[in-house]
């Protein structure tokens, strides 16, 4: 009896165990699928769910053959998934482009759900409708990822791509988030150590704010002068509307970026913990010598090192590294003063790009803005018309520099490619006080 207990016992734990490990119950609401037609465009629409994952698609009644698929980003952990048109849709469809949006299967971090879902409604495409004769990738922040992967894994499949505000650093977002928040407890001296206490914002994050200034974030003590600079370095460097940025995503999004702290360091497909900072050199300076401060604190600073399988490339099965193996044109576009996916994105690919000797094949642009994907309509039809001329003519576009200090620090930087027509954030009475310098008349 005691025998079958045990064995019982044992059926038991399996039982609850493959449901502790159950994924989660996904489900497209298959009612908010269709979508109507935009006046004086007509056009056909598509929708359906396709291997889990809801879509959406439209074909316009001239169309030019040409079909640019939409790369959305991150929902969330919720279950349902949901899908966007896409941002230039009156655009495509004015200029005879198709255009095709999936909801992705599964919500969280996982861009290379994104990327494979994205993929397969491509293919989808070309036999509910007929194979483009130009297909393009576009998306933003972790849709940026997602379109880096896409370029990357198929590039016989796409013709050009155009990440907006992408993650295009992989793991090096998530790694800024750790600098920002060890880097605060460090220099406020409040000292706690990641993965944070349930308490963190509630209590570690008030007291830290206050350990680094009077007035945080406006008015800052020394320590929290260099904690200030420290960001700035770690997140692009001295640029414009690093300013407007640092003040909106510490004051107006309050407490976001210590919020982007809290969580156990893993992320969906990773094996294991995958933040890193253990070979940083912090700097409060653009002076690459360590000064006192500088080599105090990197000795102080809490040092956190990813588990050895969690960052390796293991193509789909993990979260997908941008390798730099980009083999057709590809033209981003990212905002100066962005903390949430902060402009180093376009710097670590730039280089990635580079060292895989691609970089003939990607062009960067920066425009001036603090927000997140906080683009104009103008910016982003200019940015794919550029990238069709490219694709299409052999037009290579014009971009920034996004690896000269120099140039980055130019108080006209990112003033060529941004639209000083359109209505901005800043435009509201609210968040006047953050309108940032003028560029030059055109």
């Amino acid at each position: 009896m005691r025998r079958l207990f045990s064995v019982f016992a044992a059926l038991l734990l399996a039982v609850f165990q493959a449901v502790a490990e159950r994924p989660p119950a996904y489900f497209v609401d298959e009612a908010k699928l269709p979508f109507a037609a935009l006046p004086g465009l007509p056009a056909q629409q598509l929708w359906g769910v396709h291997n889990g994952a809801g879509y959406r698609a439209e074909v316009p009644s001239n169309w030019n053959g040409k079909l640019v698929m939409w790369a959305h980003g991150f929902r969330g952990t919720g279950l349902e998934l949901t899908v966007d048109n896409h941002p230039l849709r009156a655009f495509l469809l004015a200029n005879g482009y198709a255009w095709a949006a999936s909801s992705y299967s599964k919500n969280d971090y996982d861009p290379a759900q994104g990327a494979k879902d994205t993929h397969a409604l491509t293919k989808l495409f070309n036999g509910l409708v007929g194979k483009p004769g130009r297909t393009y990738i576009t998306g933003n922040s972790m849709g940026g990822h997602v379109t880096g992967i896409v370029a990357e894994q198929w590039p016989q499949s796409y013709d050009g791509a155009m990440p907006m505000c992408g993650v295009m650093a992989d793991y090096e977002l998530f790694d800024f988030f750790l600098d920002f928040n060890v880097a605060a407890q460090t220099l406020s001296g409040v000292n706690k150590t990641f993965p944070y206490d349930a308490d963190y914002l509630t209590a570690t994050v008030p007291a830290t704010k206050a350990a680094l200034g009077p007035v945080y974030p406006f008015f800052l003590n020394a320590n929290g002068q260099n904690f200030k600079s420290l960001v700035q370095l770690r997140s692009g460097g001295v640029r414009p509307l690093f300013e407007q940025g640092w003040l909106f995503w510490n004051a107006v999004a309050v407490d976001f970026l210590f919020g982007l702290g809290v969580g156990d360091g893993t992320l969906p497909r990773a094996p294991g913990f995958v933040l890193e900072n253990s070979d940083v050199v912090y700097q409060f300076d653009t002076d690459p010598a360590q000064s006192g401060a500088e080599t105090m604190f990197n000795g102080m600073v809490q040092r956190v090192t990813a588990d050895p399988q969690a960052r390796r490339n293991n193509g789909m099965a993990n979260v997908p590294p941008t390798t730099g193996d980009l083999r057709i044109p590809m033209l981003s576009v990212h905002t100066l003063g962005d903390l949430f996916v902060p402009f180093h994105m376009e710097q670590v690919y730039a280089r990635r790009v580079a060292a895989k000797g691609n970089a003939h094949n990607l062009v960067q642009r920066a425009t001036r803005d603090y927000g997140h994907c906080a683009f104009t309509a103008n910016e982003m039809v200019q940015t794919f018309t550029d990238l069709a001329k490219w694709v299409e003519n052999g037009i290579k576009p014009e971009g920034d520099d996004v690896l000269d200090p120099a140039a980055v620090a130019s108080p006209t930087f990112g003033c060529t490619f941004t639209d000083k027509a359109s209505p901005r954030q800043w435009n509201n009475p609210a968040l006047a006080f953050l309108t940032p310098p003028p560029c030059p008349a055109n």
